[in-house]
């Protein structure tokens, strides 16, 4: 499968703003946006974006360590150590400054999408004639 491209410019402040030729997926979104909150294992990322998404997502053990495995392999997260709670490993991940870059491009997508197309719902509303009620 081909990486999607990146184009990132940096900022002198040191902001950086990626766009994507390729949308993140639904879990890559809810994943990286878990991980905005900082260090998460495998459990508190499945936990965290089902409270983000106020349940709409519910991702599956193997959708979330594939989807893991890819953004790690992408440089949008890093591993960040490993420990044994009651006697399971737990591997830790962190957001990436290209990550968070990516994030940020997508939400910014996600917005004008959105105006467009409330925008557009809008102007598709029949205008009120007198003594006609619009129902919205």
């Amino acid at each position: 499968m081909k990486r999607p491209r990146r184009i990132l410019q940096y900022y002198d402040d040191g902001n950086i703003k990626a766009s994507m030729s390729t949308p993140l997926t639904p879990p890559a979104f809810w994943i990286l946006t878990a991980l905005t909150g900082g260090r998460r294992h495998g459990y508190e990322i499945l936990r965290e974006t089902a409270a983000a998404s106020d349940g709409r997502v519910t991702l599956k053990v193997t959708t979330l360590y594939s989807a893991l495995e890819r953004l790690e392999r992408d440089g949008l997260i890093a591993s960040d150590g490993e420990e044994i709670v009651n006697g399971r490993a737990r591997r830790y991940y962190v957001l990436s400054n290209e990550g968070e870059a990516s994030l940020a491009a997508e939400v910014e997508a996600l917005e004008t999408q959105a105006r467009v197309a409330r925008a557009r719902l809008e102007a598709s509303r029949p205008a009120s004639a007198p003594g006609r009620a619009v129902l919205s």
